[in-house]
This record gives structure tokens, C-alpha cells and sequence, in this order.
């Protein structure tokens, strides 16, 4: 078995801990944080699968927009949080 497979195996096995990890995560941003990591590794894959095309789209939709669309959503969501608990009863 050469580099290659051992690199491959590894970046599989780190897909699927990712895949479990974000189900039984309990925050949203550590959610989001494990979502980039696999779009992340899945772009790392695409890459290894010489499908260049496929790992720039995710790397820039997966882990880029998505990600950042996510977090831009999760800081709306704490400063309404805030909003509330500030709110005379």
C-alpha cells in the first residue's frame, strides 16, 4: 500500500467522523465549524478523485458561501437572542 491509499483511507475515515460528529454535536457553531471541515475534506477527495472542477465548486460553495452564510446566520440568531432577554417584561 503506497502514501496515496494510506492518505485516502485517512481522509475518508475523517469524512465520516465529521458526518457523525455534526449529528451528535450539541452547539451551532461547532455544527457549522465540523460542516466546513468536511467540505473541506470532501474537496480534498474530489481532488485525489482528479475531478479539479468538482473540488474548486465545493471548496467555494461548500466550505466558502455555505460556510460563511451559516455563520453570518448564527450571529443574527445570538444578536436576537440578546435582543430578547434584553427586552423589558
Amino acid at each position: 500500500m503506497d502514501m496515496i491509499e494510506i492518505f485516502k483511507i485517512t481522509l475518508l475515515l475523517l469524512l465520516i467522523g465529521c458526518a457523525i460528529a455534526v449529528n451528535l454535536t450539541r452547539t451551532l457553531l461547532q455544527a457549522v465549524i465540523i460542516f466546513i471541515s468536511y467540505s473541506s475534506i470532501m474537496s480534498l477527495i474530489w481532488l485525489l478523485m482528479e475531478s479539479p472542477d468538482l473540488a474548486i465548486t465545493e471548496a467555494a460553495v461548500g466550505a466558502g458561501v455555505s460556510g460563511v452564510l451559516f455563520l453570518m446566520t448564527l450571529k443574527r440568531l445570538r444578536a436576537e437572542n440578546t435582543e430578547d432577554e434584553d427586552a423589558p417584561k
